[in-house]
């Protein structure tokens, strides 16, 4: 039978072949089948319209989904560790990398002036830890990025205001990413419903412990926190415990730096190698070189438990500062 078209679903039929985009596309081929009259003539290309109306919404819905995961933030890793700073509004997190680091975050008075992940690069010593300024907590909206990036990290620092309610910043962030299933490893407690659980270590820094009138603060902060956190005070104005804060982020991190020297010639100690605590011998020697750990023999260690140039066995564990000798 034929369809017997009226001229009004021919110019629609050239929309839909002009059409720019899909949403164009979509209203051109439903202005096609309202026009198409209904009869047995017409229902193969009914079904032709509407396979190509579900195909070009599929297609418009695959984009909204990239769209939104495109929407979001990842930060790629570099440093011997990564290290986010979270807390409530206005706590000084972004001072506190601008201090730390060479990164640039927006530091202002008024809250939420960090709205997406800002790294930079603090120094320790001879190597480099990433730190990540992170918007402030929300318990009315979380975009899932900034979760992800916390559950990633090696360390979360919460940051307090120790001059404005330190207790109840403390107490919202810790409360807001146990909701979320992270948790320091000591306090871990796995969720009912699913079993997931993310362990991050945290580390409180206690933020505007300007100068020594400020100490009465942190001490009556201290004094009042129910759990044994690991605190630190430091000020984001005048850079007081700093070196401290490093020190403590470094030995959260549970790395080692150990330094390689060939017979005669002293350590290049700019450019340490990086392992777990605990590593051994025959892991400094695979990560030098694949094929160092089938051909090492023995090493002599400068350092920690021996003494200088004392020959080991590939199990032997290092330590940080370590001088190794490996012999092949």
């Amino acid at each position: 039978m034929p369809a017997n078209l009226p001229p009004a679903y021919f110019e629609a039929e050239k929309r839909y072949r002009e059409a720019k985009t899909p949403a164009d596309a979509i209203v051109a081929l439903e202005e096609m089948l309202a026009i198409m009259p209904k009869h047995k003539g017409t229902d193969k290309l009914k079904a032709d319209l509407r396979r190509r109306i579900s195909k070009l919404r599929s297609k418009q819905q695959q984009k909204k989904k990239l769209s939104r995961r495109d929407s979001g933030y990842t930060v790629e890793r570099e440093g011997v560790g990564q290290v986010v700073l979270m807390g409530t509004a206005n706590v000084g997190k972004s001072s506190l990398v601008s201090a730390l680091t060479n990164a640039d975050p927006q530091v202002a008075d008024f809250p939420h002036s960090t709205w997406k992940p800002t790294p930079g690069m603090m120094y320790f010593e001879n190597v480099q830890i990433q730190l990540i300024d992170m918007p402030p907590i929300s318990q009315e909206h979380t975009e899932p990025w900034l979760l992800d990036i916390a559950r990633r990290a090696d360390i979360i620092l919460i940051v307090v205001d120790v001059q404005t309610d330190p207790i109840q910043q403390l107490e919202e962030a810790v409360s807001f990413l146990a909701d979320n299933r992270i948790a320091p490893p000591r306090s871990a407690q796995p969720d009912e419903s699913t079993g997931r659980l993310t362990t991050v270590p945290f580390l409180v820094v206690a933020n505007k412990s300007d100068d020594e009138s400020s100490e009465e603060h942190f001490e009556i902060f201290k004094s009042l926190i129910e759990d044994d956190w690991p605190l630190i005070p430091v000020s984001a104005k005048t850079g007081r415990n700093f070196d401290l804060l490093k020190q403590k982020v470094f030995g959260s991190l549970d790395i080692i730096r150990v330094y390689t020297k060939v017979p005669g010639k002293g350590p290049d100690r700019t450019a340490p190698f990086v392992l777990k605590k605990g590593s051994r011998l025959e892991d400094l020697a695979s990560k030098i070189h694949k094929d160092f750990i089938e051909k090492l023999r023995y090493a002599k260690v400068w350092g920690k438990d021996v003494y200088d140039g004392q020959m080991v066995q590939r199990d032997h564990e290092l330590q940080d500062g370590d001088i190794v000798e490996l012999h092949i």
